[in-house]
């Protein structure tokens, strides 16, 4: 007889909670389903699912970025060609996941990712919110690396109203299914590509953003880098900027991204205090939109540029930050192996990318 150890023991409970959870969205939906029920389906004790997932909220929501993560797409294997090309074809890839006419109402709910009656407190539409800004950014760089002009105009807003238009056609779909034509939506994404909507990036603020202070401190990050988006590995040894934003600062990214030196690596890792729940939210809407666009375009954001999720915050925990929520903003510079330029708060990105590299008897010049 095989005895497991209590790490392959925990994996199979949660392996068996997840199944069972699955079940009973599909077939209850978020808002009637029970722990209870989920506990008798797993064949285990309530305290069994509770000891693996803090509410019923983080088990549905752990069901989704399982459906997101193992629901296997097929890859892009060109690039397309103009933006509205590319905003044509994510849309199609997006509007994939509408349940049919006669598809049960909670399992349609869960293929569409749904969010309704889930997040409902302050704090989760607050950071919903944020996600979706960040989720605006990542498609709106797919779209600008196909402009032919240089530098490309910003399609921020175009990406803003294309997410919203298809956010209305999952809300339709979960209401009143099959009304509507999806390739009618698809095409009129990709005609809101021939819009001018004037889009510039020009922050007020940036000169008055005090300049980060100039360090000199050993750089030892965690080995891996908690739960990357965008590769297999991200070397966080390597020389670059490294910007640890909470989940209720992610529209701050943009920032990072536009300051950036051409080429430099850049590191966005997202922290937070409530990893079940929030960190769960970002990864399933982030994970999400990224699984759409690796299918429209084999490279959909800069090689230069990695998101990671840093959970346990071993990542924050190395750039100085003793302890991280959802409105933590701070930002390392890294060369040679060291911090040498660091900046907290609002500005924190643009201030570290702005701060020199060059090192003379250990202070930045």
């Amino acid at each position: 007889m095989v005895r497991l150890t209590r790490a392959q023991q925990q994996a199979r409970t949660r392996a068996a909670v997840l199944a069972a959870a699955r079940e009973e969205f599909v077939e209850y939906g978020y808002t009637a389903a029970k722990v209870d029920r989920i506990a008798e389906r797993a064949e285990l004790t309530r305290g069994a699912v509770y000891s693996n997932f803090p509410g019923k909220r983080a088990l549905y929501l752990a069901v989704l970025v399982e459906l997101v993560e193992r629901t296997g797409s097929p890859p892009a294997v060109e690039e397309p060609g103009s933006a509205g090309e590319a905003l044509g074809a994510f849309a199609r890839v997006w509007l994939a996941r509408l349940p049919l006419v006669d598809d049960p109402a909670a399992g349609g709910r869960l293929q569409l990712r749904s969010l309704a009656g889930v997040i409902e407190d302050d704090a989760g539409r607050a950071v919903l919110a944020q996600t979706a800004r960040l989720e605006a950014l990542l498609l709106a760089l797919m779209l600008e690396s196909r402009a032919p002009e240089q530098p490309p105009t910003r399609r921020v807003r175009l990406a803003e109203l294309a997410l919203t238009l298809l956010g209305g056609s999952g809300l339709i779909a979960e209401l009143a299914p099959g009304f509507g034509d999806p390739f009618d939506r698809a095409r009129a994404c990709e005609h809101l590509a021939s819009l001018d909507f004037g889009d510039v990036w020009a922050p007020a603020y940036l000169p008055y953003i005090a300049p980060a202070a100039r360090v000199e401190q050993a750089w030892t990050p965690p080995a891996e880098a908690g739960a990357p988006f965008t590769a297999d590995a991200v070397d966080l040894a390597a020389d670059g900027v490294v910007v640890v934003l909470g989940a209720g600062r992610l529209e701050a990214a943009e920032e990072a991204v536009r300051s950036a030196r051409p080429g430099e690596q850049l590191t966005v890792v997202i922290v937070t205090d409530d990893p079940a729940n929030t960190g769960r939210l970002v990864r399933l809407r982030v994970g999400d939109l990224l699984a759409c666009l690796r299918q429209v375009s084999p490279s959909p954001l800069p090689d230069h540029l990695h998101l990671v999720l840093d959970d346990d915050a071993r990542v924050a925990a190395a750039a100085g930050l003793a302890a991280v929520d959802d409105s933590t903003e701070a930002a390392v510079r890294i060369s040679g192996n060291a911090v040498v330029a660091r900046a907290e708060g609002r500005g924190a990105a643009y201030a570290v990318v702005k701060a020199e590299t060059a090192r003379t008897g250990g202070a930045t010049t």
